[in-house]
């Protein structure tokens, strides 16, 4: 049975969002009827059985160097889609140069799961009518829908009716996006499954099987799930610091799996910072970690981000009280906490009022 959610479109896809999921409701409701895709349905559970196979041949007859390889494909490809197809292409909140473009289409396309151009395609409609007909994932329909459910059976027509609206010209003017999309079916298996099983076999002497089962069948399934948790648990479980009207909250161990997305209540309230989070800590969101590094080195530039001034007006409308505390003197700081602070460098008496 599917969650019992009060939902609320987030009307939002960059800083200046319009309002379109409003004409979702009022436009006629088009005749939907559930069309299961039973290809896609043995696919995924053939993937997720070689998985399982992968996991039991990593405690068994894996190299060492087998596994730290699978976990390296794991964070490539999972940046190719956060740092990437999400915060990059998606929602522009900072931007790349050519070389670090063109590692992050790499990265992308190991991750297999679509091209950057579909991915962001979906990824905008996603965020401008969230939890409505027009979201390809609508948490409202349930975990299993938002997890995998969508994958396995035809699009409602408000996915694609909506979809065809939404301004891609950004992305089609990228040279690499343009690359990727029209040699996809050719880069894909090459490098999201060819490469990734023979490298083990060919430098460090792993069998085919364990090549094949672990860094590249047991690391995309995994990498899948990192991704889907996004859209299910995300949608459903966690806090809502920021707008307790919307289904996105803030989930932890989301954000740990899926490299720093899981603070999903503030990302959906402002989608177009680039850290996807209000703070900057790096355990928590590699993603951002990533970028600052590159932007450090002149690779990534017009990183954005919220004000301190704009989040704390947006928590204290729409919040549900569950936000930490700002700062020094903010009213719910304890008490205990406060006496018992070090402060150095303790300034004059005369200027302690400051």
């Amino acid at each position: 049975m599917a969650p019992n959610i009060t939902s609320a479109p987030t009307n939002v896809l960059y800083q200046n969002g319009i309002d379109e999921s409003s004409s979702v409701n009022k436009e006629p409701q088009v005749k939907y009827q559930l069309r299961i895709v039973w290809f896609n349905v043995s696919a995924f559970i053939a993937l997720h059985v070689g998985a399982m196979y992968g996991l039991y041949r990593v405690f068994t007859s894996a190299k060492l160097v087998t596994i730290l390889f699978a976990y390296v494909l794991y964070v490539c490809s999972g940046l190719g889609i956060t740092a990437g197809a999400h915060r990059l292409w998606s929602h522009r909140s900072w931007k790349a140069n050519f070389p670090l473009r063109c590692i992050l289409m790499i990265f992308n396309t190991i991750a297999f799961q679509n091209s950057i151009y579909e991915w962001s395609r979906d990824h905008r409609v996603h965020h401008k009518y969230s939890e409505t007909n027009a979201d390809p994932h609508n948490a409202t329909r349930g975990f299993f829908f938002a997890h995998v459910g969508w994958l396995l059976c035809k699009k409602h027509p408000d996915v694609k009716n909506k979809g065809k609206g939404v301004d891609m010209s950004d992305l089609l003017r990228d040279p690499i996006v343009v690359f990727q999309r029209r040699h996809y079916l050719t880069l894909m298996p090459i490098i999201a499954f060819v490469v990734p099983t023979c490298i083990p076999v060919w430098f460090w002497g792993e069998t085919w099987v364990n090549a094949f089962f672990i860094p590249t069948v047991l690391r995309y399934v995994f990498t899948l799930n990192m991704t889907w948790l996004v859209n299910s648990a995300a949608h459903l479980f966690g806090g809502k610091p920021y707008d307790r009207f919307m289904n996105p909250a803030e989930n932890l161990a989301v954000a740990v799996g899926a490299l720093g997305e899981g603070w999903h209540n503030y990302h959906h309230v402002f989608p177009w910072d680039y850290k996807a989070a209000e703070l900057g800590n790096y355990r928590f969101n590699f993603t951002t970690a990533f970028i600052d590094f590159f932007a450090k080195i002149g690779w990534a530039h017009d990183l954005k981000r919220v004000s301190p001034e704009i989040i704390e007006q947006r928590v204290k409308r729409t919040g549900d009280g569950t936000h930490e505390v700002w700062g020094w003197g903010d009213k719910d700081q304890p008490s205990e906490e406060r006496e018992a602070a070090i402060i150095e460098y303790h300034a004059k008496e005369e200027d302690s009022a400051q």
